[in-house]
């Protein structure tokens, strides 16, 4: 009897399931070609790698299991404190007890790309998603601390859903009479707060692209608004803009 083809055997696995592939890699145990040999072992090399990223994300999910006595546990994080331009973003996110998004992190460890499609899935996903900002304007005004609570009481405004219980990247939110609970490195701990980062992240990635076409030549949509040295260079070069932090820039003009 001749032997499946390699191409055969493969199409096999790409149509199984986690319990059929076990059965194929007993089936084709003892087949000593070298593409099959590679075959099997690429697919057990990303089954293991599923299973510690599983693991993974149930570390991350130990905060979330904690308070599991409230219903809508929602993570809080910004993105855009540092920057000497643009406003400063926070994300609020609610994710079903049961929810499962591969890859979840710090928006931080993650690459432009896998940000822009987790961001896609997070919203497909979540319970409910909120967005607040505050401008340079009011972050000059009110000083960058104040003003990153303010667009984070925003985010809490904006879910359709009421959340039961705050878990933050890190700050206890004043004017919010809703439990918190801060977590350092929380967008690191927590699947909640990862995904407000991201939320956060991928919104304000996405303003700043957009100001680089209004307002060219600063480079907005490489350095998204913070102080490399090209960024720095432009402002003294072509002077502030409307969307520069003036409390953030006094030092370079």
């Amino acid at each position: 009897m001749n032997k499946k083809s390699i191409a055969q055997i493969k199409a096999e696995f790409e149509q199984a399931d986690s319990g059929q592939r076990n059965e194929l890699y007993e089936r084709y145990r003892s087949d000593e070609r070298t593409g099959v040999r590679k075959l099997i072992d690429g697919y057990k090399k990303k089954e293991e790698a599923l299973r510690a990223e599983r693991e993974r994300l149930a570390a991350m999910q130990s905060y979330e299991r904690k308070y599991s006595e409230y219903r809508f546990i929602c993570g809080i994080d910004e993105a855009g404190r540092g920057p000497l331009a643009g406003p400063v973003v926070a994300g609020a996110v609610i994710l079903p007890g049961d929810c499962e998004i591969l890859y979840l992190n710090d928006s931080k460890k993650l690459s432009p790309a896998k940000r822009e499609a987790l961001y896609d899935e997070i919203m497909d996903k979540a319970e409910a998603v909120g967005v607040g900002m505050a401008s340079p304007a009011r972050i000059d005004e009110i000083n960058i601390l104040q003003a990153t609570y303010e667009a984070m009481r925003e985010a809490v405004a904006a879910l359709n859903v009421a959340p039961d219980l705050l878990l933050n990247d890190a700050v206890t939110i004043p004017g919010i009479s809703i439990p918190q609970v801060p977590i350092i490195k929380g967008d690191a701990k927590s699947v909640s707060i990862a995904a407000a980062s991201i939320i956060a992240k991928v919104t304000r990635d996405r303003l700043m692209v957009q100001y680089d076409k209004i307002l060219p030549g600063y480079g907005f949509a490489q350095h998204k608004g913070y102080g490399s040295r090209e960024h720095i260079e432009a402002i003294r070069r072509l002077g502030p803009t409307p969307i520069h932090r003036q409390t953030f820039i006094k030092n370079f003009l």
